[in-house]
């Protein structure tokens, strides 16, 4: 039987009702979402049983062979710097030492370790006369900052330090509950409290162990005991927070290492951490995208790579 037009219209019309018009063309069909990779870090550990680099499948990829660091960094040169409570030390790939920094007497303790763009070591040096330190290649100090962690006790004094651009240092305290920030003659020109009412008081012991200087004048600030990382304006108002409230599994077990990422995540390190998640990031959102719980504890770290994509823009080495 031959279908007329109008047969054929029709018949077409009760199919679209129906729903089982033919497929579309290519061009009308929804394209399916794209696949989104997991994420893989290679990072820096100093950390209590390792001081080394972590490739991007978790395996040990360089080793400095006596762990127990509390800072450190790899260096665009590739070779990596390292501070202890004793000594700082820059070793080249294969351990050989460039460069080597004692702490005069042991009275005393060692805990940042950076190299400036003008070549010199930043270096904390907690005592009887807590001081910040700038040391030249050669080993000798060219500048002393004096410091006030408003404690005598040696080892709660301070942590990592860090030079801003601007020329001044920033340098957390913990027994002050407070981020100072430093001229180069030892002037304090500002003070980013911890012990907030609305971050719970000093009864939440918001220890500040690393302070980090975004672009927008914005501070990042680990609070140790206090299971907290937050984000500080210019005026230390609080913009930013995140807790254990804040998600699953309480990774946040005395965080003290910290890094803000290109992508606006930031990375933090659970040094209290025996098992489960010792290092993880998180969005702005709060969302933890990615955690190494690998058998070593993480103190401080640096993120060197995501997805074989050096971090920051920096050469992988």
């Amino acid at each position: 039987m031959v279908l007329s037009i109008k047969h054929f219209l029709f018949i077409f019309s009760l199919f679209w009702l129906l729903g089982c018009v033919p497929p579309q063309s290519p061009d009308d069909t929804v394209n399916e979402p794209a696949r989104v990779d997991p994420v893989s870090h290679r990072f820096l550990i100093a950390g209590p049983t390792l001081t080394g680099i972590i490739d991007e499948s978790g395996q040990v990829e360089w080793d400095a062979g006596r762990p127990g660091a509390r800072d450190g960094y790899v260096l665009s040169s590739g070779n990596i710097l390292i501070c202890w409570a004793d000594e700082v030390i820059e070793y080249d790939r294969a351990k050989q030492v460039l460069f080597n920094y004692k702490r005069p007497d042991a009275a005393k303790e060692l805990g940042t370790a950076v190299r400036l763009d003008n070549g010199n070591t930043l270096i904390t040096e907690s005592g009887e006369k807590p001081l910040l330190l700038e040391v030249n290649l050669a080993g000798e100090i060219e500048v002393e900052v004096p410091l006030e962690p408003e404690t005598d006790n040696v080892h709660m004094q301070t942590r990592m330090a860090r030079k801003l651009a601007n020329g001044n240092y920033l340098v957390p305290h913990l027994l002050a509950f407070a981020v100072k920030e430093y001229s180069p003659t030892g002037e304090v020109l500002k003070t980013f409290k911890t012990d907030l009412p609305e971050l719970g008081g000093r009864e939440a012991e918001n220890w500040p162990f690393t302070a980090i200087r975004l672009k927008n004048g914005n501070t990042v600030i680990n609070l140790t005991h206090g299971n907290k990382v937050i984000e500080l304006n210019i005026r230390g108002d609080v913009v930013w927070k995140m807790s254990n409230e804040d998600t699953e599994g309480a990774p946040f077990q005395d965080p003290c290492g910290a890094q803000r990422l290109s992508n606006g995540n930031t990375v933090i390190a659970s040094y209290g951490a025996q098992d489960g998640i010792k290092l993880f990031e998180v969005t702005p959102e709060k969302e933890i995208v990615w955690s190494y719980s690998g058998e070593h504890r993480v103190h401080h770290f640096q993120i060197l790579s995501t997805n074989g994509k050096p971090e920051n823009g920096k050469p992988m080495k």
